[in-house]
C-alpha cells in the first residue's frame, strides 16, 4: 500500500483527540502481582489506570508501589459504597456506609494521585422515590465536598442503570447545583444508549465532564433465544456511533482519561482493546 501523503498524515494526527487510554485494574489478571498487571496494561498499550475502592492499606500501598515502579498513573478511584448503600436511603446507618464508602475512596485517590473519585449519586426503585433521591443525595454530596476540597480530588458523578439524572440537562443542572469546583460529570458514553444519545449529552455537560468511560452497546438478535436482546459488545462492534462521539469530545476541547469497561481478559484480547481505543480517538 502507499503511504498516506503528509497533508493526510497530518490530518490523522490533528484528528487523534488530545486523550489519554484508560484501563481498569479488574479488567487485569487478578492472579497476578499487582505491579506485573500494570506492567501488562504498559505493554498492551494502555497510558493509565482507574482502581477500584481500597479499603485495606497495605493492599492501596501495593497498587500506589506498582504505579511508582511502572510509571503508570492512576486518574481515577471507581467507588464501590454507593450501589448497595445509596445515599438517598432513607436509613441513616446504611447513608453512614456509603459516605464511609466515599471517604476511604477519596483519601485512595489522594494516596494514588488520582484526580477523581467515581460516584454513583443515588439510587430510584418501587420504594427510593426520585425527587427524594435528588434531594437526599445532595444533601449528603455537600458534605463530602470540604473533605475532596481538602485532597484536591473531583467528585464525579457518573449516569447509570439507577433510573436518576435521564436528561443531560437534569445532570447538568444536578452538577451545577453544588455550585463546587469539585463536583463534576463522569460521563460514560455506552449506559446512556437506552434513553439518550451520547453526542447530545457530551456537548450539554460540556466543560462538566471530567472523565469518560467508554464502552459499546447492541441492540440485535440473539438467534439462540430468538429475541432480540439489548446488551454490551466489544468496541466498535454495537450500536454506538463512534464518529460522533469523537466529533462531540472534539468539540468541547476533552483533554482528560478515557477509560475502558469491559470484563476482564488476556494480554491478546488488552492489545486488540487498545487498538480499537486508537480507532475511536483517531475517528476512524
Amino acid at each position: 500500500p502507499t503511504r498516506p501523503s503528509s497533508d493526510l498524515a497530518a490530518a490523522i494526527s490533528l484528528a487523534r483527540l488530545p486523550i489519554r487510554k484508560g484501563i481498569l485494574l479488574s479488567m487485569l489478571p487478578h492472579s497476578m502481582p499487582h505491579v506485573d498487571r500494570f506492567k501488562l496494561a504498559l505493554d498492551c498499550g494502555w497510558q493509565s489506570m482507574e482502581c477500584g475502592t481500597e479499603p485495606n492499606q497495605a493492599t492501596a500501598d501495593l497498587i500506589k508501589e506498582a504505579s511508582v515502579k511502572t510509571g503508570m498513573p492512576i486518574h481515577s478511584v471507581m467507588n464501590a459504597a454507593h450501589w448497595q448503600n445509596p445515599l438517598n436511603s432513607p436509613d441513616a446507618a446504611v447513608v453512614e456506609k456509603s459516605l464511609e464508602g466515599m471517604r476511604t475512596s477519596l483519601r485512595n485517590a489522594k494516596l494514588w494521585g488520582a484526580d477523581t473519585v467515581l460516584l454513583v449519586p443515588a439510587v430510584v426503585n418501587d420504594k427510593l422515590t426520585y425527587s427524594d433521591a435528588w434531594t437526599r443525595s445532595q444533601a449528603q454530596v455537600k458534605k463530602l465536598i470540604p473533605l475532596a476540597a481538602e485532597l484536591k480530588v473531583v467528585i464525579g458523578i457518573e449516569n447509570v442503570w439507577n433510573k436518576f439524572l435521564l436528561s443531560p440537562m437534569e445532570m447538568a443542572n444536578y452538577v451545577d447545583s453544588f455550585k463546587s469546583p469539585w463536583v463534576k460529570a463522569y460521563f460514560d458514553v455506552g449506559n446512556i444508549l437506552l434513553y439518550g444519545y451520547p453526542q447530545d449529552w457530551i456537548r450539554t455537560l460540556g466543560k462538566r465532564i471530567c472523565k469518560v468511560h467508554l464502552k459499546d452497546f447492541s441492540f440485535r438478535n440473539n438467534p439462540q433465544i430468538k429475541k432480540r436482546v439489548a446488551d454490551f459488545v466489544n468496541l466498535r462492534e454495537g450500536d454506538l456511533d463512534w464518529k460522533a462521539v469523537h466529533q462531540a469530545l472534539a468539540d468541547i476541547g476533552y483533554k482528560g482519561d478515557a477509560t475502558v469497561e469491559l470484563p476482564r481478559g488476556d494480554a491478546e484480547y488488552l492489545k486488540d482493546l487498545s487498538k480499537r481505543v486508537d480507532l475511536i480517538l483517531e475517528g476512524a
